[in-house]
């Protein structure tokens, strides 16, 4: 049995499924655009590319925190 996913990246297979883009799509859009503040990226996202505010908000907390990581 497989442990359930938990964070922004449980959302990743609904925003696959809703949007039709894989997630490392959605992640290379953010790293490169110009934006670097969260809401900025939250709000792109949302204008620009339709998504929910949910959706949104779990892609740009899970890329920034990789980054964070690096």
């Amino acid at each position: 049995m497989s442990a359930t996913v938990k964070g922004p990246a449980s959302y990743f297979p609904s925003i696959e499924k809703k949007y039709g883009r894989p997630i490392a799509e959605w992640k290379d859009l953010i790293r490169s655009s110009p934006l670097t503040k969260h809401m900025e990226l939250v709000t792109w996202l949302k204008t620009e590319h339709g998504l929910g505010h949910g959706h949104a908000n779990a892609l740009v907390a899970h890329t920034l925190a990789e980054a964070a990581d690096k």
